[in-house]
């Protein structure tokens, strides 16, 4: 499992990424792939750490797991592979980008524009077995995405967390609100949507709070 990461992102996780329980998990991930298909592919394991250097994060998404379908996940939250059909959570959050900044939806669901931006990419569980959805739950990778959180909370300021899902609230508890702002709402999936997903304006607040604070609000448009 390579490290495939900014050097930034190395430098504030170097002690995390010593940590016997992250040895642990890189064994698994590794054993694991000689018997099963993963997702992401390894190079792609880190890619929001790649794509979101940790001195440019302004706005953090939460996501759960990657996309477990082949060429769909490629290491970004609720993020596809180019030409790949939108998955139905990605079709709600492009449905409320539509009502909430007046955008057309996008063709395309690859969303590093977004994380170029700053806009951190961050499921809680990096890697899962080929159709078998939470597969690599409890693994250790909710204590490394956990600290992750920390460190952005503690490190950054003026962030905006966006918490999809009663999974993403309960990190809420590792974010300093007097430094930044959450935003919480109900899941994109199908399942929850019509719960208060729909109308949330998530996309228009974080550029209001980035704007107020004095910095350089996110291009939504993907097209």
């Amino acid at each position: 499992m390579d490290l495939m990461m900014a050097e930034d992102w190395k430098r504030v996780l170097r002690d995390a990424l010593k940590m016997p329980y992250f040895q642990g998990l890189k064994k698994f991930v590794e054993e694991d792939a000689k018997e099963h298909t993963l997702y992401p592919d390894t190079k792609n394991i880190f890619n929001a750490f790649t794509c979101t250097p940790f001195e440019n994060v302004k706005v953090v998404i939460l996501g759960q797991d990657p996309y477990h379908g082949q060429n769909q996940a490629h290491g970004l939250a609720f993020s596809v592979q180019n030409g790949i059909a939108h998955p139905p959570s990605l079709k709600n959050i492009f449905k409320e980008l539509e009502d909430d900044i007046q955008t057309k939806i996008p063709e395309n669901g690859d969303l590093s524009l977004w994380a170029k931006q700053g806009v951190f990419l961050l499921n809680t569980v990096l890697t899962v077995r080929a159709n078998e959805p939470n597969s690599h739950r409890n693994k250790g990778w909710e204590e490394f995405t956990d600290t992750v959180i920390k460190t952005l909370s503690a490190q950054k300021e003026h962030l905006v967390f966006i918490l999809w899902g009663k999974p993403a609230e309960a990190k809420e508890r590792f974010i300093d609100e007097k430094k930044h702002l959450i935003l919480k709402a109900p899941h994109p999936s199908p399942l929850s949507s019509y719960r208060g997903f729909f109308g949330s304006k998530p996309f228009s607040k974080s550029n209001e709070f980035l704007t107020c604070k004095g910095l350089e609000p996110i291009d939504w448009n993907l097209d």
